[in-house]
């Protein structure tokens, strides 16, 4: 095909590509991915794009294929990769033409050319930047503009590259252009001066063209000099910088606003300040020759040049971002350590210049002017209540005015408090009467006093008589009515709820909570009360809380903190407010029972109109939480509504699962604790486990509890159901997992085993020939790729196997031996050497005591292969019993494991009213377990005995002579021992022990 005819169809697809018609536009757009790998087809779109001619939005849609086909196919390691003498020719042919007339398209242009920058420059494209820095001279204005344009964006994409050669490649270009680009800059920017003192209107492209070289070099100062201030350009670049903002300013005033060129020498003085900044953040060392003059000139037009209404926010919020850089950089910080005369110089400097005199009028800057309410703020009060109290600064300190003071205010303060507490101080004695409620000026100045003083609490602990301020003036003010009070009322809310965590009488918590509940009531205005609820929320959040002082207050604070979330009618409100119920639920715990009957009607309202708000259906759930936990076993009565909300969160199939799953899984949890029985709803909802369990390792632990918590609740029903399926999702999971997650999966084995023994047994029959064949192996490799932790687990897995059924145990050898190719006897007899060599190593005595039960029941299976390990497993068992067995008052062994479960009924009794059904049942499970229902001594003597019986005194007197002398002689302390028991060593008092 001609290139002729194939441009015509990529025109003719294109025009259909850009119809609002779906018949013309989805065939387009499917034949031009097609052709996305033709060879050719980058070139055609060139010639489409650079034909002014054509339709400027065939064009644009042609810049935007070229761009995505660059980013897919232009490295030659791509599939389907452009062919190098087409990325050639391509090349040539976007630095051709810098008379593009449509501005956006000419951006995007250049954007094309930076991306293929990145992946060319310089190596095969050694001539782009000489050919840019050829057309910015070009006479022709606009190939001036466009040519710029291109070269910032390059300048821009090359110095984000990081790797070490790129780097150095950069600094190289740097080297060579960064006098021309400041020339440039100056040449423009002087231009520009000129032009707007002759003609104003005719000024704007010169400033452009000079927003563009600062643009530039801004990037080749931040990133192409190791060191910028060894570079005599860049110093003389930086102190142009001041001149220049000083001097835009003063142009600016000059203005009138909604002025497009006024607007624009705004973007020129914001990227004037961000070369400051780029510098301080990424070279702070090479900054410090410029920190007095940066402070002289922030400080100055920020708090001391008396005129700050005729500054742009965004200038304002850049010097203040500044001054905090500069105070919290951490190289400008000498320590005990650090004594680089760098650092000692810079904090010098600082300390040279924020005298008692700046630091004063810095702070007497942010309280009287930059901490008022504005009018705006009062508007949006009236007009919007809700985000105006839920409004959140976060990390927007950068890019809003508000919580930039704010952070600074908080800097200052805490590097320089000595000089500052007492300054504040003043201030509030100044203004320590009461105001007029209908002087609104008097009342913003106290507002924004009492605001410093709630973000320097810490600092002002010394200072502030916390307490009685409160009785005197404060607990006053929350009471006055009309006028503006509304405002102060708000702020002094703010403030307890700042203080009670710093210095607050545990005395005075109930005047408090009185003064909450009046702010409370319907009556109040709703920013106040969204504000009192934050503040309630810091007052219980603090370690001196106590739940006795509130609980006469509990009642009325539920209640009007439901009708608060009612009203509320934003998302975030509700979040809020829901947000703060779950704590104090969370915080009084089971006395909140009998006042959450209300909360309870309301939620599941709250969840079928919150179905298009993910995030406030997440505090719903949190809220669920802490309620069914303070409810515990009367939660049951939730389960209706719950089951659904459980069923929705847990699901994977729903997109909406990401938002819920942590919240759904804790809820989950703590309804299957608290429940007294298993039920239809939660056997059925617990078909959504499987698929969480091998979705993501994320969620395995609490996965596995509320598996557990089913296991405790119903062995028998739940196993018989699901214990097959869990078992397939565990295995399936533990080829992937880390030691840590593998022996979580092998806990709920070794639970299951416990609660119910012969299911488990049966259940696990697929798995333990593998358990049994891996640590066997052991003797043979001597590996251990296996933590000892984990060792542990198949241990006390394999030892209640066989404990509760040999049998069983049997049968599974068989499997094993199968499997593995070797003989029943050879499998067992590596087993029992791997058991007995690595048993010394567990520490923990639950399971160091199951493993001597299990060896103590095979000395009477008639087995030669346990006969030959007899010292061995003689030996382990009276490790055992060293471990877990104490002297009782008249000196009798006594076994502590059989023991540690005894505790008075009555302190029982009261032990369990602070628990979890789960635990009950949890602690009745361990009161059966044969760990502490059979005496290991005893055990072992009996089993001794059987073994007696079956070879006969004689023999067994031989193999108990071939013990070690430390462990022949432990041995026969517990066998000859006489007490109670001595009806079990009379058996043995013909037996010797040498």
């Amino acid at each position: 095909m001609d290139m002729e005819k194939a441009l015509s169809m990529v025109l003719d697809t294109l025009q259909c590509a850009c119809s609002q018609n779906q018949e013309n536009f989805k065939p387009a757009e499917k034949k031009l991915q097609e052709w996305e790998i033709e060879p050719g087809f980058y070139s055609i779109l060139l010639n489409i794009f650079s034909n002014h001619a054509v339709d400027v939005n065939v064009r644009w849609l042609a810049v935007l294929y070229f761009k995505n086909g660059a980013e897919k196919y232009w490295r030659s390691s791509a599939p389907n990769a452009i062919s190098e003498e087409e990325k050639a020719k391509l090349r040539q042919g976007l630095v051709t033409n810098f008379r593009e007339p449509v501005g956006p398209l000419a951006t995007q242009l250049a954007v094309v050319i930076a991306k293929v920058a990145r992946m060319d420059c310089p190596k095969d494209w050694p001539d782009l930047v000489p050919t840019l820095l050829t057309a910015v001279r070009d006479a022709d204005l606009l190939v001036q503009h466009r040519a710029l344009l291109t070269l910032h964006h390059v300048v821009k994409t090359l110095s984000s590259k990081r790797l070490p050669g790129d780097r150095r490649l950069f600094q190289e270009l740097t080297g060579n252009v960064y006098s021309f680009a400041l020339t440039l800059w100056n040449t423009h920017t002087e231009l520009f001066l000129q032009q707007f003192s002759e003609n104003t209107a005719a000024a704007a492209p010169s400033l452009e063209k000079a927003l563009l070289a600062l643009r530039i070099l801004r990037k080749l100062t931040v990133h192409g000099f190791l060191k910028p201030n060894e570079s005599e350009d860049v110093v003389i670049f930086i102190n142009m910088v001041f001149d220049r903002a000083k001097t835009m300013l003063e142009l600016r005033k000059q203005l009138p606003s909604k002025n497009g060129l006024r607007d624009l020498i705004e973007k020129f003085i914001i990227n004037l300040t961000k070369v400051l900044n780029s510098v301080l953040e990424m070279h702070p060392y090479s900054f410090i020759d410029f920190i007095q003059r940066t402070l002289e000139f922030t400080v100055f037009y920020t708090f001391m040049s008396g005129n700050q209404e005729w500054l742009f926010e965004r200038f304002k919020i850049q010097c203040l971002n500044l001054i905090k850089l500069i105070m919290l950089c951490v190289e400008y910080k000498p320590g005990v350590r650090v004594k680089d005369p760098q650092t000692l110089r810079a904090h010098q400097i600082k300390t040279s210049f924020f005298t008692p005199e700046v630091l004063t009028a810095i702070c007497q800057g942010l309280v009287g002017h930059y901490f008022l309410l504005t009018q705006e703020d009062l508007q949006m009060w009236d007009e919007d209540p809700e985000t105006f109290a839920t409004d959140e600064s976060g990390e927007c300190w950068k890019y809003s005015l508000r919580p930039c003071t704010e952070w600074l205010f908080v800097t200052v303060f805490r590097e320089f408090s000595d000089i500052l507490a007492p300054v504040l101080s003043a201030m509030i004695q100044a203004n320590h009467g009461l105001v007029s409620g209908d002087d609104l000026n008097g009342i913003l100045v106290k507002d924004a006093i009492y605001y410093a003083v709630g973000l320097a609490a810490f600092e002002l602990y010394d200072e502030i008589n916390f307490d009685e301020w409160f009785l005197t003036t404060l607990r006053q003010e929350l009471q006055l009515q009309g006028g503006h009070y509304r405002v102060l009322r708000r702020r002094v809310a703010w403030l307890l709820g700042q203080w009670t965590g710093v210095r607050f009488s545990a005395e005075l918590r109930p005047v408090l909570y009185s003064a909450i509940l009046s702010l409370l009531q319907p009556s109040e205005d709703l920013v106040v009360r969204l504000t009192v609820s934050r503040a309630l929320k810091s007052a219980m959040d603090d370690f001196e809380f106590s739940t006795d002082q509130f609980l006469e207050y509990l009642e009325p604070v539920i209640g009007l903190l439901f009708n608060l979330l009612k009203e509320c009618k934003e998302c975030d409100s509700k979040m809020h407010v829901l947000y703060v119920m779950s704590f104090v639920v969370e915080r009084v715990g089971h006395p909140i029972r009998p006042h959450v009957s209300n909360l309870i009607q309301y939620l599941p309202l709250a969840w079928e109109e919150s179905s298009e708000h993910s995030m406030l259906r997440c505090a719903i759930v949190s809220t669920l939480v802490q309620i069914v936990k303070a409810m515990a076993h009367e939660s049951k009565v939730l389960h209706n509504f719950l089951m659904p909300v459980l069923a929705l969160c847990t699901d994977m199939q729903q997109d909406s699962n990401v938002y819920f799953i942590e919240d759904g899984l804790a809820l989950w949890l703590a309804c299957v604790e608290n429940a007294t029985e298993m039920t239809d709803e939660l056997m059925q909802l617990f078909q959504n486990m499987p698929p969480l369990i091998e979705s993501s390792t994320e969620n395995l632990r609490i996965c596995l509890e509320i598996t557990q918590a089913y296991v405790v609740l119903s062995p028998e029903c739940f196993l018989k159901v699901y214990g097959d399926t869990m078992l397939k999702s565990c295995l399936y999971m533990l080829t992937d997992l880390r030691p840590e997650g593998i022996n979580i999966i092998l806990k709920h084995f070794e639970l299951s085993l416990r609660a119910a023994p012969l299911l488990s047994c049966e259940m696990l029959r697929p798995f333990i020939p593998q358990v049994l064949i891996e640590v066997s192996s052991t003797v043979q490799c001597k590996h251990q790729d296996i933590s000892m932790s984990t060792f542990a687990l198949y241990y006390c897995i394999i030892a209640r196997i066989l404990l509760s059924s040999k049998d069983t145990f049997s049968q599974m050898m068989r499997d094993a031996a199968h499997q593995s190719g070797q003989t029943e006897d050879q499998l067992f007899a590596n087993l029992l050497k791997s058991w007995l060599m690595w048993a010394p190593f567990v520490s923990n005595l639950k399971r160091k005591k199951i493993l001597g039960l299990a060896l103590s029941s095979l000395l009477s299976v008639q087995s030669r292969i346990v006969l030959d390990v007899f010292n061995g497993i003689i030996q382990t068992v009276v490790e055992a019993l060293n471990d877990i067995t104490k002297p009782d008052g008249t000196g009798a062994p006594v076994d502590i494991m059989c023991c540690s479960l005894s505790v008075p009924s009555s302190e029982t009794e009261d032990f369990f009213d602070h628990e979890t059904e789960h635990d009950q049942r949890l602690k009745r499970l361990a009161t059966q377990d044969i760990v502490h229902t059979i005496n290991l001594r005893d055990y072992l003597l009996s089993q001794l005995n059987e073994l007696k019986t079956q070879i006969g005194q004689e023999q067994l007197q031989q193999f108990l002579k071939s013990l070690d002398a430390e462990t022949a002689s432990m041995l026969e302390e517990y066998m000859n021992f006489s007490g109670r028991d001595s009806h079990i060593e009379s058996h043995f008092t013909d037996l010797r022990i040498s």
